[in-house]
């Protein structure tokens, strides 16, 4: 049975599946490398690649993130020609120029997010670097839409993040609260009714990819049969072998169940899910020391009020120091039971998706 490719610009990929980009340097060039191997697209993080010395100066740390851009971009170019993106969050101070590095550097897409990206296509006038902003309504597509008409361009897809995506959330806390208000489906089935004229006027399709929640093949399936090109995962990535984070990281995944799994405001000023753990409840018992961040990375970042620095944390996780760390992930993360091979991962899904869809055709 054949499964519909994905095409994103000028790039096709074999199967309809992305791996999302997860700071910090959990998408590393080396599970990039297994994914896009697979013929999927891999995206590789761009988040809190830099050194992150205490006393550094800003200048310093904005050169040491985009040498480690250029660097991770290297090895992976150095073992493989296929097509990858490169993950951005918007709030990130020195976003501008770290998308300005990741294209020179030989990445043929950009995935924006955390942030509106009003002149993305100033950034990056190139043609045929493609461009794809993460959203999570209908409203926001028909906004960046309506933004990039002086640019004379539409975005070469767009990737919706639902609210049971992991690490940051583009919804408040309260409507969190009400999950059946905020289903992927329907975010779905409403950009894609919002961008269709902005389709028919540019006389191209512009492709969907879903995040958030999928799990299965099964999953999958739902997703393509409602209109969507694709979809994206991040947490069951995380627990595969050639993932970069520590052991320890990933054993967390597999030994998480779900009352573990809890919403907090990180220092972006964005609700963000985790797996609780000792750093969270001395966080919560305002037992963590002030913060002495050396930068300020995220414009929007409110260290002092959530009383820590997220990249800081973030790097304590990814090298084992899981009593200090904060640990990102998905709300289906409790259902990993094993770690496993990329090839293992998305084989499993492939059939799951192939049995999913000819049982949609049987009843059919």
């Amino acid at each position: 049975m054949d499964i519909p490719t994905m095409t994103i610009g000028r790039w096709t990929f074999r199967l309809p599946l992305v791996l999302g980009g997860m700071g910090v340097r959990i998408s590393g060039w080396q599970l990039v490398l297994a994914t896009v191997l697979e013929d999927c697209l891999g995206t590789l993080t761009s988040m809190g690649l830099g050194d992150l010395t205490h006393g550094m100066s800003y200048a310093e740390f904005n050169r040491t993130s985009g040498e480690a851009l250029q660097h991770e971009i290297q090895m992976l170019r150095s073992h493989t020609n296929k097509p990858f993106a490169v993950n951005i969050m918007g709030a990130l101070s020195n976003a501008d120029d770290l998308i300005r590095t990741a294209v020179a550097a030989g990445a043929g897409i950009i995935v924006y997010g955390a942030g509106i990206p009003r002149t993305l296509p100033s950034v990056v006038p190139d043609p045929d670097v493609a461009l794809v902003p993460v959203i999570s309504s209908a409203r926001l597509a028909q906004l960046i839409l309506k933004q990039w008409k002086r640019y004379g361009r539409v975005p070469d897809a767009f990737i919706i993040e639902g609210p049971l995506a992991g690490g940051h959330l583009g919804f408040t806390f309260e409507q969190l609260q009400h999950l059946e208000d905020f289903r992927l489906e329907d975010i779905l089935t409403e950009t894609l009714e919002h961008i269709k004229p902005f389709e028919d006027a540019s006389g191209r399709k512009i492709p969907i990819i879903t995040a958030g929640g999928i799990y299965t093949g099964d999953d999958i399936a739902r997703m393509l049969s409602l209109g969507a090109t694709g979809v994206q995962m991040g947490t069951r990535f995380v627990a595969t072998h050639e993932c970069p984070v520590s052991e320890e990281f990933k054993r967390l995944y597999v030994n998480a169940r779900p009352d573990d799994i809890t919403v907090i405001t990180t220092p972006v000023g964005m609700p963000g899910r985790v797996i609780s753990n000792g750093f969270l409840k001395r966080l919560f018992d305002k037992q963590i020391p002030k913060p002495k961040c050396p930068f300020h990375c995220i414009h929007t970042c409110g260290r002092d009020e959530a009383g820590f620095c997220i990249a800081e944390r973030l790097e304590k996780s990814f090298t084992g120091d899981m009593n200090e760390g904060l640990v990102f992930c998905g709300a289906n993360v409790h259902r990993i039971d094993r770690i496993m091979s990329v090839h293992e991962l998305v084989t499993e899904l492939i059939v799951g998706l192939k049995a999913s869809t000819l049982k949609q055709k049987n009843t059919s």
